[in-house]
């Protein structure tokens, strides 16, 4: 692979929505990936959209999860590799599906996850922020939101 050019070319990224993803693997992977010849690489996470696809609402604890797991792989990984972390909020599970988790209904767990990840990790401060930000009174981290 190294002498192919690609890792010169392109930057993997690494998918996992999972709130419980293995943090020792992403990291072997992202070795893998040096080893490989690629200098950096991308994460992806979800703030909304890929629970289920009949999934109306959106359950920030487990997006949430996800992200303080991101955190984890990223400081038990080499600085420089990171590049960043793309936040997919997807709507459908493929094209012929309906509509799943709109995006207004997702909004506070985008704040809630971009709120952590900027503050490396989450805390009452970050939960007050985001209310705050969103004009909440009470934002629900581990129940569907009312």
């Amino acid at each position: 692979l190294p002498e192919s050019g690609v890792p010169e070319l392109v930057e993997p990224m690494i998918w996992d929505y999972a709130a419980d993803l293995d943090v020792e693997s992403k990291v072997l992977l992202i070795e893998k990936y040096r080893r490989c010849g690629f200098s950096k690489v991308w994460f992806a996470s979800a703030f909304k959209g890929a629970t289920g696809v009949n999934q109306s609402l959106t359950l920030i604890g487990h997006h949430l999860k996800n992200h303080l797991q991101w955190l984890k792989v990223a400081s038990n990984s080499p600085a420089d590799m990171i590049q960043g972390i793309a936040l997919t909020g997807w709507q459908r599970y493929d094209h012929f599906s309906v509509l799943c988790e709109l995006f207004p209904v997702g909004i506070p767990s985008l704040a809630v996850c971009l709120q952590a990840l900027k503050n490396g990790g989450y805390s009452e401060k970050v939960k007050e922020d985001v209310e705050k930000l969103l004009g909440m009174s009470n934002l629900e981290i581990d129940t569907f939101m009312r």
